[in-house]
């Protein structure tokens, strides 16, 4: 079993980088403003899948040979750039379907783009790694700890997460004329360009 004083340490570290403002909860904030919670479940399943693969990946150590090649962070940060990029597009895009009345389910975020934006993005990389140097015990067994350590991170994201998913539902969905809903597209996708420039270059 993980001690109790570890257990603490544990959500001392993650709790406030999960909850905290950043390019993630950025994403998901804009995806409630434009989809509301129900309609954001798919990008968000896709979300917290993605950050129960990185738990395993450098839970059990995997991931060290990704750390230790410079420039496999580099092609992930410009990758991950551009697909943040490629996201604004899509909320551009959707401004003209709502202009046109033509809002389908096919301009919403799925499954694979919550997986993408995670699994694309450096610092998300960097905080798992982290947290995982820090917490494992070495003289116990691995396989316990990286499952216990990926329910308990898993669980975390999920409380902290929906807090900026309802937060962009309930400031921005009350607005929902084709006009608002236009002008809305345009600062989510201007919101996704500057998430792109913070991961490219802060």
């Amino acid at each position: 079993m993980i001690a109790w004083s570890i257990w603490i340490l544990f959500l001392g570290y993650t709790v406030p980088m999960v909850v905290s403002p950043g390019p993630g909860n950025t994403v998901l904030a804009t995806t409630g403003g434009r989809y509301g919670v129900a309609g954001s479940v798919p990008f968000w399943v896709g979300f917290e899948i993605a950050n129960i693969v990185l738990c395993v990946i450098y839970g059990m150590g995997l991931g060290k040979a990704l750390h230790g090649h410079p420039e496999i962070q580099i092609a992930l940060k410009w990758a991950g750039t551009a697909y943040l990029l490629y996201l604004a597009w899509g909320f551009f895009r959707a401004t003209v379907k709502s202009a046109d009345g033509n809002d389908t389910d096919s301009s919403r975020l799925q499954t694979r783009d919550g997986f993408l934006s995670v699994m694309l993005n450096p610092k998300i990389h960097s905080m798992i790694l982290v947290m995982f140097s820090q917490f494992l015990d070495p003289a116990k067994p691995l396989p316990m700890q990286v499952g216990q350590f990926t329910v308990a991170f898993f669980f975390v994201c999920i409380v902290c997460h929906f807090p900026w998913i309802y937060g962009g539902q309930l400031i921005l969905r009350r607005f929902k004329s084709a006009r608002a809903l236009q002008i809305q597209g345009w600062v989510f996708g201007v919101c996704m360009i500057l998430v792109a420039g913070y991961v490219a270059f802060g």
